[in-house]
C-alpha cells in the first residue's frame, strides 16, 4: 500500500466525520441567521496517525465562502467538541480539524467554460503555450 493511499480505518473515520460535520455546520449556519447558505463537506482526509482530519468544504454561494471559512476556523474548538459528543461511541479520540475550501467544482466549471468558449485548448493548442508563459 502506498503512503498516499488511505487505510480502511482512515476512510471509515473520514466517513463518520463527514456525515456528522454536515449536520453540525449546516445547523450552525442556520442558527447563526445565515439563510440561503449551503455548506457541504466534499471530503474528509484523515492522516495515517488519525490525529488530524482535513475537511474540504463547498460553500454556496461562493461569495460567502471565505467569510464562512474564517468563522468556521475560529469556532473549530466548539465544532470539535460537538463532533466528539456525536461520535463518542464510534471514535476513541477526536482528531484535530483543519478546514479548507474545496474549489474543485469551480475549477471544473472554468474548464467547461473554456471548452465551450473561444479559447478552446483542444481546438487551438497554441493557447496552452500562452498560458504557460504568463
Amino acid at each position: 500500500m502506498s503512503s498516499t493511499e488511505e487505510s480502511q480505518r482512515q476512510k471509515k473515520i473520514g466517513s463518520v466525520l463527514q456525515h456528522d460535520l454536515v449536520e453540525v455546520l449546516q445547523g450552525a449556519a442556520t442558527q447563526g441567521g445565515m439563510r440561503g447558505v449551503i455548506i457541504s463537506v466534499s471530503k474528509v482526509k484523515v492522516t495515517a496517525d488519525l490525529g488530524v482530519a482535513k475537511v474540504y468544504l463547498s460553500i454556496f454561494p461562493n461569495e460567502k465562502g471565505l467569510e464562512l471559512l474564517e468563522g468556521i476556523k475560529s469556532n473549530t474548538p466548539l465544532i470539535r467538541h460537538e463532533l466528539a459528543q456525536r461520535t463518542k461511541h464510534q471514535l476513541r479520540r477526536m482528531p484535530n480539524l483543519e478546514f479548507f475550501i474545496d474549489d474543485s467544482l469551480e475549477y471544473i466549471d472554468q474548464i467547461e467554460k473554456s471548452l465551450k468558449g473561444k479559447e478552446n485548448p483542444i481546438k487551438d493548442p497554441s493557447i496552452l503555450d500562452k498560458r504557460k508563459k504568463s
